[in-house]
Parts: structure tokens; sequence; C-alpha cells
């Protein structure tokens, strides 16, 4: 699992400047692709020694004037739950404000590791405003500058001190990882006791009854799975409840470790912002989706209904076309056999090694009938590809120019691989290399 870092602090000190910064781009970015709703509040942070989940909780709630105490109380009793390392940021050039002492006092009260950040600093001229910060009797103050990047080397040492011990994860090469990911009270413990045969997860019709990720290995076909059932969700008290928003961080942790990823919709309440955000992360990180709709049975329908619905869903999911779609009774076991059928197809694709004859068959057709534009006045010339990875299949296409390769140019790539290698369900990576002769 991922360490957790989260970002928390009244509105306007710089978290997101922050986010953005240990990120190393701009995360608020609009997606290319239409009809993706996702919260740009989380990431994973790949550039330093070690990765970690980083969120900004500044987004997880509007802010308010009439609210902003009980909101920042909020945002941080959510970080204390869900969090390994907290970051309270304070506004150097502001002061102290009552609200900062009100949440410094709290975290200080918690088992967990807290940094105190002092933002925009940005000279030693400025240090002197931490004076009135120190007034909260806090040893250790970290002044920074997200904006420009001043003491964020030593915020980074710190982290990597501050995280929990990495404990590497059972994994095999023969076995298949499922997450079950989905909101609250959509049905996940009763779906994956169905799977099973057995009572593995306690189901409870209280939403948040599972509080953590449970491991459980099982044997379908003569084939190893691993079952991540997180339950989507750490729920504690009515805090979480109501700021449910932040529970995706767990969805997000396991996915981290799947192969392939079950997101549960109600069918009853249709697809959320929540469900197309875990999908959206699923997508982005290369793992192969399907879409499980439960308690088919308490819709009202015609012969018209799940044609309509799978309609509504391919408008919605327009980021996962091909992802197949099961539609089931976790409570009365409905075609819940149906599921890992779907799962062995993607669970095949997701493994499968490909020709390089066939690549490269695929790759000259396709430049062929649709030649690349010309970039900085030469034609980009591909000489070959060849298969570099499964889990997902993974192509790499050496070009004179890698970086002159269009992003509409390598979707229609990616769109001609994908029909003519079969690849229905499982993503598929596609990366440029240079090569100049």
């Amino acid at each position: 699992m991922l360490p957790v870092v989260a970002i928390v602090g009244r509105p306007n000190v710089g978290k997101s400047t922050l986010f953005n910064r240990l990120l190393g781009q701009r995360k608020a970015i609009v997606e290319d692709v239409p009809g993706v709703t996702r919260d740009r509040n989380y990431a994973r942070v790949d550039r330093f020694d070690r990765p970690f989940m980083l969120i900004d909780t500044g987004g997880f709630e509007p802010a308010s004037e009439d609210r902003l105490l009980t909101q920042m109380r909020e945002q941080s009793q959510l970080a204390i739950e869900e969090a390994d390392i907290i970051l309270l940021v304070f506004d150097g050039r502001e002061g102290l404000t009552p609200s900062d002492e009100e949440v410094a006092a709290m975290l200080r009260r918690v088992e967990k590791p807290v940094l105190f950040l002092v933002n925009k600093i940005d000279g030693d001229s400025q240090e002197l405003a931490l004076g009135e910060f120190y007034s909260l009797g806090l040893d250790d103050l970290l002044p920074i500058s997200s904006a420009h990047g001043r003491g964020v080397g030593e915020l980074i040492d710190r982290l990597h001190q501050l995280m929990p011990e990495e404990v590497p994860p059972r994994e095999s090469e023969q076995e298949t990882r499922l997450a079950v990911i989905g909101r609250p009270n959509v049905g996940k413990s009763s779906l994956i006791n169905r799977m099973l045969g057995v009572e593995r997860v306690v189901a409870n019709p209280t939403a948040g009854t599972t509080r953590d990720s449970v491991d459980t290995p099982f044997v379908y076909n003569r084939k190893n799975y691993l079952m991540i059932d997180t339950a989507g969700i750490r729920r504690k008290g009515k805090v979480s409840q109501k700021l449910e928003k932040f529970s995706v961080v767990q969805a997000l942790k396991a996915m981290e470790r799947a192969h392939i990823v079950l997101v549960v919709i109600d069918a009853g309440e249709g697809v959320t912002d929540q469900d197309l955000t875990v999908a959206g992360y699923a997508e982005e990180k290369g793992r192969a989706v399907l879409l499980v709709v439960n308690k088919w049975d308490l819709v009202e329908k015609d012969h018209t209904t799940m044609g309509q619905y799978i309609k509504d869903l391919r408008g919605k999911f327009k980021f996962l076309p091909d992802a197949p779609v099961v539609f089931i009774s976790a409570l009365t076991g409905q075609r819940v056999s149906k599921i890992m059928t779907e799962v062995e197809k993607l669970s095949e694709e997701f493994n499968r090694k490909l020709s390089t004859s066939a690549i490269n068959k695929v790759l000259q057709e396709a430049t062929e009938a649709h030649p690349p534009s010309i970039f900085r006045g030469k034609r980009l010339k591909f000489f070959y590809a060849t298969q570099t990875g499964v889990r997902p299949p993974t192509i790499t296409i050496f070009v004179n120019r890698s970086d002159g390769v269009h992003f509409s140019y390598q979707r229609y790539l990616a769109n001609q691989f994908r029909r003519a290698l079969r690849l229905t369900g499982s993503p598929l990576r596609i990366r440029y290399q240079d090569r100049r002769h």
C-alpha cells in the first residue's frame, strides 16, 4: 500500500500550489477525453525515492466564510482517519489566525506524524514571520515557498523519514488480482461473498462496515486469483459520511495492486461522479475495468431497459468504450457467475503476448492509410514496433522524433492496434522511443 500524505489548511494558504509542486506538474488540467468527471485532488507522486499518494483536502467541500472553521475541522479529521502523514499549511504572509490555532491544537493530539509548514516564505527576510507561529508551542516549523520551491527539498527528506516501512506485497506472476471498487452500500461485500461462495467478508446494510482491505486468494478454472476487497472505504463517524468523496483514497490504494478492477454500480442510483473518478483512475493506471451493475433485480424493466441502461453507461464512461458490462444481483446470485467469465477474458488479454510481425503489420498499414503530419518541417518516420511488456500489453514504437507524435495520432494508432489485435477489454500501453537512423 502506498503511504498517504494529506495536505490540510485554510483556503488560499497555498495547498494546491504545494500539491502541484510535489507532483511536478499542474494536475488541474481538463481531460482530453470528453465525459471524464474526475476530482483532481489526489495523485500518485513518483518523482522521488519513494512513491506516495498525495491528497489536497481543499477541494473536498466548497469553502464558505460562515462555515470555514467547521469545514477545516471536518477536512482535518478526514486526514487524520486516512493519511499516514499530515501536512498542515499556514500562510506566512497573512499570519496566524484562530482557525489555524484550532486545527493545530487538534492535530497535535493525534498519534500520526504531522509536519507544520509555513508557506509563502520566499526569502530569508520573510522568515521573521515564523515568530508568531512558534507561539503555538510547536518545536519544529518548516518554512517553504510552494510557488518557488524553497524548502521543498527539505520537506521531501522529512517525508521519507516519516513514511512507514515498506512491506512488499505478496505477489505471484501466476496470480490475477481483482479489486472490488464502489461507493458505500452498493453491495460489494455481498458480491464478494457470492463470488467466493463463503462468508469471507461481513456484509451489512450499514455503509462502511468494512474497515480495511481484505485479501482472499481463490482458484477458478484452475487459475489463481486474489480478491482485494477494499469495500470502498473506511467510514468513521458522521464526518466521513458528510465528506464521502475523501473515501475514494482507499479505492485508489487498492487499484495500485490490482490487475482488474470491478467497478460496482447501484442500478437504482445510477452512475455517480465517484464511480467515474475511480474508473478514470483505473484507466489512467493501465488497469482492466469490468462494470458491474448490482441490484438489477430491484429495477422495473421491459425489453428495452437493459439496452437503454448500457447506452447511458457508454455515454458516461466514454473513456472506457470497450469495458464489459454485467448486470447482477449479489443478493439473489442472479448472473453473478458471468463476472468470472468476463474476468477470465480480461485476464487473458491483460497477459497476452503479441506477435512482432502482427504488430508491425498493423503499424505499417495504419501509417500508410493515414500518414503522420509534418513535425518541424520533416515527416515523422516510424521504424518498427515490438511488445515490451504485459499486464497490460505494452508496445514500444521506434520513431525518428517521439516528441512529434501528436496526441490525436497516438489515439489513432492505439485504436488501430486494439481493433486489429482484438484487444477489446484490456488496456493497451503504447510508448514512443527515439531512433535517429
